[in-house]
C-alpha cells in the first residue's frame, strides 16, 4: 500500500458526508469524510465505531448528551448507542468501523 494523504482524499469527495474507504485492517474499514454544518439523523450500529477529527470539530448528541470532539481528538461510540451529528460540525473526520 502507498502513503495516503487523508486531507486530499477528503477534499476529492463529491459532497459532504459521503465517505471513501482508505484502508481495511482485518475486519475494520478506515474511512474519511468531509463534514459540513448540517445535522445528520440519529443512528445506531451493531458494532462500535471510532470517530477521529483531523481538523474542525464534530458536534454529537450521544444518548441525549452533547459531546464535542475537536481536532486531534477521538471518540468511541459503543455498539448499539444512539448518536446523531448536531448542527455546526465541520472539517475532516476519519471513521474506523466494521463493514
Amino acid at each position: 500500500m502507498s502513503v495516503v494523504t487523508v486531507p486530499e482524499a477528503a477534499s476529492a469527495l463529491p459532497r459532504a458526508w459521503s465517505s471513501t474507504v482508505l484502508a481495511r485492517v482485518g475486519t475494520a474499514s478506515v474511512r474519511v469524510l468531509r463534514m459540513d454544518a448540517l445535522p445528520v439523523e440519529e443512528e445506531r450500529h451493531e458494532e462500535a465505531e471510532v470517530l477521529l477529527v483531523l481538523d474542525g470539530r464534530l458536534e454529537l448528541s450521544v444518548d441525549g448528551r452533547e459531546v464535542t470532539v475537536g481536532p486531534g481528538e477521538m471518540y468511541v461510540v459503543g455498539a448499539g448507542v444512539a448518536h446523531a451529528v448536531r448542527p455546526g460540525s465541520r472539517g475532516t473526520l476519519v471513521i474506523v468501523d466494521r463493514d
